[in-house]
């Protein structure tokens, strides 16, 4: 269990003091999240969870979320941002995560487009980020966020080997830490996609924290299923890929390892 008071203190200062939710068990903190804004709270609301029974990722994908295991974790922002700049909000987040993973566990976390968290070869987190646009503004967006922290063990057959925390750093990582990291760092990358530059900053600091925006022999899947190597982020945060019938920039979808040849 989380120590609520502890985080209410570390937190003090930050736009999610006195805004944490926190449920022993819920079916998605990304529902959860959702509801809550629909019914009017506030920017900065935060819903974590110690359990998921139903747990989100990207494509309706299942996120494990085992009782005590991982940081489950969905912030409500209420941003004043143009629809063309909601895409980025996912890369904004990713940097975030990866910035709180190496506060937390002086891990290197590696950023797969669009939302994926590795640390080398294996899959650590997740986001999955959903919105409600109104007027060509954004009117709210839920970042949730989960990070695999105590797991000794996953199922062989994910579609990416996984890995956690504890077993990649050999010690026990603290996800009240991790969490407090994890918000701070939103915040500050909040903050940024509201300056002017964002849309052109943000994918060149994206691209210098993923070893898979540039090289990378890669499958896509989704919408715009292709494969081929990645040649870096276009200005928009859209991932490039060049294949044997040009290159294509892929607006959604995933991506995974590939062997050359």
């Amino acid at each position: 269990m989380y120590d609520l008071a502890a985080l209410e203190a570390a937190l003090a200062g930050t736009i999610f003091a006195g805004k944490l939710h926190f449920s022993p068990l819920t079916g998605s903190t990304n529902t959860d999240t959702l509801e809550a804004a629909r019914a009017g709270a506030p920017h900065g609301s935060v819903f974590f969870a110690d359990a998921q029974s139903a747990g989100r990722g990207r494509g309706d994908h299942r996120w494990l979320s085992d009782t005590g295991q991982g940081l489950y974790v969905s912030v409500l922002l209420r941003l004043p941002l143009p629809a063309a700049r909601v895409h980025l909000l996912p890369l904004a987040a990713g940097l975030a995560a990866a910035e709180a993973i190496g506060a937390a566990s002086d891990l290197a976390a590696d950023l797969r487009w669009p939302n994926d968290l590795l640390i080398g070869e294996r899959k650590a987190g997740g986001i999955l980020v959903e919105s409600k646009l109104e007027a060509d503004r954004l009117v709210f967006a839920v970042a949730g966020i989960g990070i695999n922290v105590h797991q000794r063990g996953f199922a062989s057959d994910l579609a990416t080997p996984a890995t956690s925390l504890d077993l990649a750093a050999g010690r026990a990582v603290s996800r009240e830490a991790l969490l407090v990291a994890l918000l701070e760092s939103l915040e500050r990358e909040a903050h940024a996609l509201l300056q002017p530059t964002a849309g052109s900053t943000l994918p060149m600091r994206v691209a210098a924290a993923s070893t898979w925006v540039r090289g990378r022999q890669v499958k896509v899947h989704g919408p715009q299923a292709c494969a081929g190597v990645t040649a870096g982020l276009d200005e928009h945060g859209f991932m490039l890929v060049d294949t044997t019938q040009g290159r294509v920039t892929v607006r959604t979808g995933g991506m995974r390892a590939a062997k050359a040849g």
